[in-house]
């Protein structure tokens, strides 16, 4: 890489600006937008002249990209309050009061003006990126489509008086949330991808439960009532449904042993058929499928992430030729082929980008000087974006005398570390002795003179070892670290609620008792304080180099898995709208239906027995708990009965398809996320111990940064390949 080989151009020649500053101007601009572009990941086929590129940083400001993430969150709860309105305290159809309704119009004007807010998105997005790309757009077409049969369907209910019974467009609320996130369509990308390889390990595995299921029903055919081969079939294998069903729970171990007790108890032979069944089917079928899952999603999320690093060197790529036609333009040719360090410091300076990333760049860039750049260096230059952010420790204070420094030595060694934990962990023994002693005494029995005591103790050792740090390390210097952080905020906290416990209960003494003065009474108070005190203890979290890795797992996952946790909010929200299409109000109290039985009359382990009597898809939020106990899979063949009898045999194909989705494809992708944060946040942990020596340097690791060690640089030819088709730049050889 070293020439230039593109002169931008706007499509329409008519609108260029007059004049060789507002061509620069333009030009600065363009390269402006196209590093942003590669910061985040965008494609850079959209509209370059003037007006639009202030347009398309308008829309992609943090304000307007706000605005369309709080307009998709307020769609999406209208769900909560609309009717069927989940605002009633509980979900019991026992205990449960009439949900208030909000009158028709309320929450329609609230999705009228969501709606109007995506139609102005959609046309925004569709002018920038052009007609003739919007018509190679799925997903804008897509986005238009669901706009229109969404006004229509408002409409509709409007006509109506918002007494439809189906609304449709509430299915398609989750599509808003889609098509906002480039990650999530990717992710959606890779599992259709990889449905073909799921689909034959789950034909393989309906053939296993199909095969058993014929084997078990022709196994336990006994004829007499005491015998238990009749008792398994008329419990389990009755019928060729039941048979499957029974089996298919067996599959994920929520009715084991329950299931094979009656055949057992008549003969140990009968073992044999459940325990090679659950061989095959939950210890190798179940986890060959777990494995596929998880190879195929990281193949394809590579493939796709390919893509992503595609689109970051194209843009700097992009940005590289616009600056070396500027240059050119000038009169810098003669000093050699590329762009200008100052007029590359300058782009930066308009650049929207993370300050430690800015910092590194500009200090690379100030090492040129006033040479040019060539393409490779270039590029080189903006690699920063592709590492792994470290944050530096800053500068600790510097006394000079020599007690003082002693002082800071000590207090900042890790040993000090060591004895607040020791500290903290002696608290929490004390407390957990208090707890045992004081089991059987109720609150207004108990004496909290000693407890109190200690509580003042330890706390006020908690402040100082704060203070003793921030001697140590500095203001800055203490904040860098989160578990200074952590430890700082429960300990104001801590002494912030000891002081107000001692204002009013007076200081400890014999006979402290928990009466009630203000709002708390003082058993309360301490006990608030004790959970602070008991949370306060994952301080040690750090300490342990093997928990802290794993930790900062946590952490990643935490901030990575908006992609993943964004499906999963679209796979509940439609099946929770299909359920309370399905299911409203199947589920009644006992004694208001015949299906329902009292508790007294209910079998042992069925639904009424077991009071499950809020897991109903009455509103939306009974309904989205529900889904989840299901997804549990503990239990989850008390609802396929309960259902079964109260809406028809049919529900089970409603359950058996939730729990396909959630509890084996999207478990599976989860756990190939954890699987791939934790290999690399230990290979990371390993990499910087070699090379630092601090394996608890903090680090932040972004998702497309995964696999970034094995994907492949585009080469010079497949950018200008890819930068020949773009439908607003000319190319200039």
């Amino acid at each position: 890489m070293g020439a230039c080989h593109m002169v931008p151009l706007v499509t329409d020649v008519s609108s260029l600006p007059a004049g060789a500053e507002a061509r620069r101007a333009l030009c600065f601009d363009q390269a402006v937008v196209f590093i942003e572009d590669a910061i985040q990941y965008r494609s850079i086929h959209h509209r370059v002249d003037s007006s639009s590129l202030r347009l398309y940083r308008w829309y992609y400001s943090d304000a307007c990209q706000w605005i369309l993430s709080l307009t998709i969150f307020l769609i999406l709860f209208l769900a909560f309050i609309e009717t069927p309105s989940s605002l009633t305290r509980t979900a019991d159809v026992r205990y449960r009061s009439a949900p208030w309704q909000p009158p028709c119009g309320l929450t329609e004007s609230i999705e009228l003006l969501c709606l109007l807010v995506f139609v102005a998105d959609v046309s925004v997005k569709s002018y920038l990126v052009g007609w003739a790309e919007f018509w190679k757009n799925l997903w804008l077409q897509a986005y238009l489509l669901v706009l229109v049969v969404s006004l229509l369907d408002w409409t509709v209910s409007l006509s109506l008086v918002c007494q439809e019974p189906l609304r449709v467009r509430r299915l398609l609320r989750p599509f808003f949330l889609m098509q906002n996130s480039s990650m999530m369509k990717k992710t959606l990308k890779c599992i259709r991808r990889s449905l073909p390889e799921m689909a034959s390990v789950l034909l393989l595995l309906a053939l296993h439960l199909c095969l058993f299921t014929m084997f078990g029903m022709l196994l336990f055919t006994g004829e007499k009532k005491d015998d238990g081969q009749a008792q398994e079939r008329l419990t389990y294998f009755r019928n060729l449904p039941e048979a499957l069903t029974s089996l298919l729970v067996l599959l994920t171990t929520a009715n084991n042993p329950d299931v094979m007790i009656p055949a057992y108890s008549k003969h140990r032979a009968y073992a044999v058929f459940f325990v090679v069944f659950t061989l095959i089917g939950s210890l190798f079928l179940m986890n060959l499928l777990t494995a596929i899952i998880y190879n195929q999603f990281r193949g394809y999320l590579m493939k796709s992430l390919q893509t992503s690093l595609l689109r970051r060197r194209l843009g700097t790529w992009a940005a590289y030729q616009v600056l070396c036609s500027l240059s050119a333009e000038g009169g810098a040719a003669a000093q050699g082929v590329g762009v200008k360090a100052q007029d590359v410091l300058q782009v930066l300076h308009k650049v929207q980008l993370a300050g430690s990333h800015k910092q590194a760049i500009v200090e690379k860039l100030r090492s040129y000087g006033g040479d040019m750049m060539s393409a490779d260096e270039f590029q080189k230059l903006f690699h920063e974006f592709d590492k792994r952010v470290i944050k530096q420790h800053p500068p600790r204070p510097e006394y000079r005398s020599p007690f003082l420094r002693s002082a800071q030595f000590l207090f900042s060694h890790r040993y000090f570390d060591y004895l607040g934990n020791l500290v903290a962990l002696g608290n929490l023994v004390s407390i957990c002795v208090f707890l045992v002693r004081d089991a059987d005494v109720l609150p207004g029995d108990r004496d909290d003179f000693v407890l109190g005591i200690l509580n003042c103790i330890f706390i006020l050792y908690y402040l100082l070892e704060m203070l003793l740090k921030l001697f140590a390390l500095g203001l800055r210097g203490y904040l860098v670290f989160l578990s200074n952080v952590f430890d700082g905020l429960l300990t104001i906290v801590l002494l912030v609620l000891e002081i107000s416990t001692l204002a009013v209960y007076r200081f400890p003494h014999p006979g402290w008792k928990p009466e009630m003065v203000g709002l708390l009474s003082l058993w309360d108070m301490t006990r608030l304080v004790n959970m602070l005190i008991v949370f306060r203890f994952l301080r040690i979290i750090p300490s342990m180099k093997l928990m802290a890795v794993v930790a900062s797992t946590i952490l990643d996952l935490i901030k990575n898995m908006r992609a993943f946790g964004g499906i999963l909010v679209v796979v509940y929200y439609v099946f929770a709208i299909v359920g309370i299409s399905l299911f409203r109000g199947v589920v009644v109290a006992p004694g208001n239906s015949s299906l329902a039985l009292d508790n007294g009359s209910a079998p042992c382990g069925s639904f009424e027995q077991l009071e499950y009597w809020p897991n109903n898809f009455d509103d939306f939020a009974a309904a989205l708990i529900t889904l989840w106990d299901v997804m549990v899979v503990n239990n989850w063949q008390v609802f396929l009965d309960a259902y079964r009898r109260y809406a028809g045999p049919w529900s089970k194909v409603y359950f058996v398809l939730w729990w396909l989705v959630s509890s084996v494809i999207w478990v599976n992708l989860f756990l190939a996320l954890i699987l791939e944060n934790f290999l690399h946040k230990w290979d990371r942990r390993s990499h910087l111990q070699s090379l630092a020596g601090d394996p608890e340097a903090p680090y932040q690791m972004p998702v497309e940064l995964l696999f970034r060690d094995v994907l492949e640089e585009p080469t010079e030819e497949e950018l200008l390949a890819e930068l020949s088709h773009h439908p607003h730049l000319r190319l200039r050889r």
